[in-house]
């Protein structure tokens, strides 16, 4: 029996030094995961950051499962000062790399996790579109950031 690798999920409250860059309310601002948390700071901190959120936005999308609307946080919203001085608008999600791609599966043995993990790429796939459509409409961009993005190993191989 192959053993599962424990996680050790890394949340908590993050203050800000600049809480007048947040949009929303600066006091609450909650992180998922070490990687959210450094982004978090990076916002924080970068001049060319004007103003930033972390799951402020909704977003509409259907999900492939069972065929309804539900509600999707991106993980944050960004407003960046361009290097030709104009501005831009960001909705971002961070995902380990390994989450951005369908998942593998060995044909003659399909387990359940696969099943788990190929409901799970279908799910992100129909936030994802959706996001797209919805950064379109607001001359936005959606972005996936992944540790290679971050600068960070991937602490899931």
């Amino acid at each position: 029996m192959e053993k599962r690798k424990k996680v050790k999920y890394y949340k908590g409250k993050f203050k800000p030094e600049r809480p007048e860059k947040y949009k929303g309310n600066p006091r609450n601002i909650i992180y998922r995961s070490m990687w959210e948390r450094r982004f978090m700071v990076y916002c924080d901190r970068n001049d060319n950051i004007l103003e930033w959120g972390s799951e402020e936005f909704i977003v509409p999308y259907k999900s492939p499962i069972d065929g309804k609307v539900h509600r999707y946080f991106p993980d944050f919203y960004v407003k960046v000062k361009q290097h030709d001085h104009t501005t831009k608008k960001f909705l971002i999600e961070i995902k380990p790399k390994r989450q951005t791609k369908p998942p593998k599966a060995n044909p003659q043995r399909k387990t359940k996790s696969w099943h788990r993990e190929l409901q799970e790429w279908g799910k992100n796939q129909a936030k994802w579109e959706s996001a797209v459509k919805y950064c379109q409409n607001r001359n936005m961009e959606f972005k996936i950031l992944t540790e290679n993005d971050l600068g960070l190993n991937n602490p899931y191989k």
